[in-house]
């Protein structure tokens, strides 16, 4: 049999058994929801189907099994947040196409001491800086071929490799564009009319939790190295800045300042009162107007559709856990936990995100996942904004698995990561995430979110 086909087959029959599972709590509306969620859940993570196949499967069988309406089920491949990320994705396109990339890298280098864990910090801050604004992605894929050019030696190009595939993920989440589940979330605000959280509040908060969480890799990273010796490669003198570059680091340098005076301070600042994704989506598009004539269409051919459907997917799935009450159900079924302290709820669902994430896309899950909380939140008088912020930064923090998210399976790919060292380096990455991120919770965000 084909190993794809058998993979198709076994999340078929892993949907059929849920179905029979939980029909016998929930009514069989909402099992068939959960089947089907968990059908997709799996096609995701096995790769039995190409991403964007898997992502398009709601529009089929959402009505199929009268869940939501075709009509329904498509304008969720049409929300707002899908263009901002577009706009992302096209001046990430423009970086690689100028090869700003290299010269933003060999900059941020050449700051660090030439030592093993100077040059541990130096990927992993070089990676976080992009991917605060290019998606996680391609930050990671254009930046790995630098790690392990660097060096010969097989030990610190993994140590290079996981600096770059880690620091991608923490600092994804310093702005609200820089990861999937982010604009998840913002979407979700939008869809459950929850007040919205401003670029540079976003930035403010959670911007002091990827510090510490830097330092933290850094300083695992370098364990053992203490006697080794660093002989790096010379990488290629960039010289100044082309004509192209300049025009791309403008553009860049223009969108930040405007996304930061657009953000208001309450109760000081009201902001400029643009919107956010019309800001991203204009940047992008400018990089195909004279006098700048950085992009052409054919380089839009670069974008990935797939992600795009893939966010389409994850909203028809949050849209079908409200429709159908599995949501409210669910949250039901966690009001055990609802009684606990506040720090212990947020460690809870921390934790359970976090090593959730490690076995299932960070996109479904979030999308899963957030209705359920709002539904939990709304139920029981908690601070729905501020579960459902800590949900969404966990489901970025996993580090444990090549499957978690797509920087650990890149580094995976490039063959100088084993899966071991995968695990106990990200094991001790997800325990400190967890309960960084929970202090955090409790002790900083609650009182400015």
């Amino acid at each position: 049999m084909d190993n794809n086909l058998g993979k198709i087959l076994f999340s078929v029959a892993c949907a059929y058994l849920l179905y029979f599972i939980a029909v016998i709590w929930l009514v069989p509306l909402q099992a068939t929801a959960l089947a089907l969620i968990c059908l997709l859940v799996i096609l995701w993570s096995n790769s039995a189907l190409p991403l964007g196949v898997v992502s398009l499967l709601p529009i089929i069988l959402f009505p199929a099994f009268d869940l939501l309406s075709t009509n329904d089920v498509t304008r969720n491949y049409s929300e707002s947040t899908i263009f901002l990320f577009i706009g992302g994705f096209l001046i990430a396109i423009a970086v690689e196409k100028t090869a700003l990339h290299k010269v933003i890298a060999n900059k941020i280098l050449t700051v660090f001491a030439n030592t093993i864990t100077g040059m541990i910090y130096a990927l992993a801050l070089t990676a976080g800086c992009l991917s605060a604004f290019l998606s996680n992605t391609t930050s990671c894929l254009l930046l790995l071929p630098l790690a392990l050019f660097l060096t010969e030696d097989e030990g610190l190009k993994k140590r290079f490799a996981l600096a770059i595939c880690y620091g991608t993920s923490i600092g994804g989440i310093i702005t609200p564009i820089g990861t999937p589940p982010n604009l998840i979330l913002f979407g979700l605000l939008g869809q459950f009319d929850l007040k919205s959280i401003p670029f540079i509040q976003w930035v403010l908060l959670v911007f002091p939790l990827a510090s510490i969480l830097f330092i933290f890799l850094g300083w695992v990273l370098s364990w053992g190295t203490k006697h080794k010796q660093l002989v790096i490669r010379q990488t290629k003198p960039q010289g100044n800045l082309s004509a192209e570059q300049k025009k791309v680091t403008a553009v860049l340098l223009l969108l930040i300042v405007l996304l930061f005076i657009n953000s208001p301070i309450q109760p000081y600042y009201d902001g400029l009162g643009l919107n956010e994704k019309g800001i991203l989506l204009s940047a992008g598009l400018i990089l195909f107007l004279p006098p700048l004539n950085i992009l052409n269409w054919s380089d839009s051919k670069k974008i990935p559709f797939e992600i795009l459907f893939l966010f389409g997917a994850g909203f028809s799935i949050a849209h079908v856990f409200t429709t159908s009450g599995l949501a409210e159900q669910l949250a039901f079924f966690l009001q055990t936990f609802s009684q606990l302290p506040t720090i212990l709820l947020i460690l809870l669902i921390a934790a359970l995100v976090t090593f959730t994430t490690e076995i299932t896309s960070n996109t479904a899950l979030i999308s899963m996942i957030l209705p359920v909380i709002y539904a939990l939140g709304q139920q029981n008088g908690l601070d729905t904004r501020l579960l459902m912020m800590t949900a969404t930064v966990c489901a970025s923090y996993a580090f444990m698995l090549p499957i978690a998210t797509p920087p650990n399976a890149i580094a995976m790919s490039c063959g100088a990561v084993d899966v071991k060292s995968m695990i106990r380096y990200g094991f001790l990455l997800n325990l400190f995430a967890i309960l960084l991120i929970s202090i955090f919770s409790y002790s900083y965000w609650r009182f400015f979110i």
